[in-house]
């Protein structure tokens, strides 16, 4: 049996907005209800439009923010209400790599300061000790030893999201929260940084959770997708499924929306609701052009279709006639190409 790196069960976060000196605060529900299991070597693949909950959902599961209800485990630890002997190592088992590699590094310090302040911070390790493990880290990341001495303003932006990559490493975690992690890329880079995180998952048994909205980028690096709208999850499994049958009409428009990955386009009509002010029923009825009375005033939970969790009353009509396509379980290698 796998090892499960991460369990969230009905997680939520509802932040508090006021709206003036006489009126009440209103509250958002960033993230409602969402569960899912992460295991040892996966990447699970959190996708959905802006203002989805994607972000939000990485601070939960990287410390950053604390749910506002539900549970969450890192390693067989209560990440919600640690124990105090062991707040050190969650923090060291998940780190974050962010999606600008321009505003994530320091300007002022070198690149061996960078990397080594958490080793300074965490560990007991001496000076020495220290300045070799930056540099070997350098080195597994595809960047030479030497360029410890430079500064961030020396690198482009491709080799300083290495330098955060390398960063998120050094304390040896268990779970990377890689939010947009090459959105800020040119293409060929992107592939550049896309494969190295798929030779350190499988040289280090790495977990992601990868945070995107380029579902192109998705396909090459997933094992399992999980699709949000407005705050919850209304399709989630493998990547093979999802991706050859969506059963979601949201997840369908995305797919349609991505060249190459869907033969019909599909024009969601309408704006996204405001998070202030969702729908009752299913959240995307005002989107959805399948919704019926039943979608408008009865919320949908998330139920086992065809392998995977697809929150729609209506998701068995889209078993029937649906365009079978093959997806390999598995990441697929991009186009390899020099540092």
């Amino acid at each position: 049996m796998s090892e499960v790196v991460v369990e969230a069960k009905d997680l939520q976060r509802v932040y508090t907005v006021r709206r003036g000196l006489f009126r009440a605060p209103a509250h958002l529900q960033a993230v409602g209800n969402i569960s899912f299991q992460l295991e040892k070597g996966r990447t699970l693949a959190v996708v959905g439009e802006s203002g989805c909950g994607k972000s939000t959902l990485a601070r939960m599961v990287s410390l950053i923010e604390k749910p506002t209800a539900g549970s969450l485990t890192l390693v067989g630890t209560d990440a919600v209400h640690p124990p105090a002997d062991r707040k050190r190592e969650l923090r060291r088992a998940v780190q974050l790599v962010f999606q600008n590699p321009y505003g994530s590094l320091n300007p002022r310090k070198k690149i061996a300061t960078v990397l080594e302040d958490p080793l300074a911070i965490n560990t007991t390790l001496g000076k020495s000790e220290r300045a070799a493990k930056a540099r070997e880290m350098l080195a597994r990341v595809g960047l030479r030893p030497e360029y410890a001495n430079r500064y961030p303003h020396m690198f482009s932006g491709g080799q300083r999201q290495r330098i955060a990559i390398a960063r998120a490493l050094m304390l040896g975690p268990q779970l990377l929260v890689a939010d947009e992690p090459v959105s800020a890329l040119d293409v060929s880079i992107q592939a550049q940084v896309l494969n190295l995180l798929a030779d350190l998952q499988a040289e280090l048994g790495l977990s992601y959770l990868f945070i995107s909205h380029d579902l192109g980028v998705v396909r090459h690096i997933a094992h399992d997708v999980l699709v949000m709208y407005l705050g919850h999850a209304v399709e989630q499994g493998p990547k093979a499924r999802i991706f050859a049958r969506p059963l979601h009409p949201y997840t369908q428009a995305l797919l349609a929306s991505t060249p190459g990955l869907a033969e019909q386009r599909i024009v969601l009509k309408g704006e996204l609701p405001s998070p202030l002010a969702p729908p009752p029923g299913c959240v995307f009825n005002t989107r959805c052009a399948h919704a019926t009375e039943r979608c408008r005033a009865e919320r949908p939970l998330p139920r086992l279709l065809d392998e995977r969790l697809v929150a729609c009353h209506h998701a068995e009509k889209f078993l029937d006639g649906a365009a079978e396509g093959r997806v390999d379980d598995a990441p697929s290698a991009v186009v390899r190409a020099q540092p």
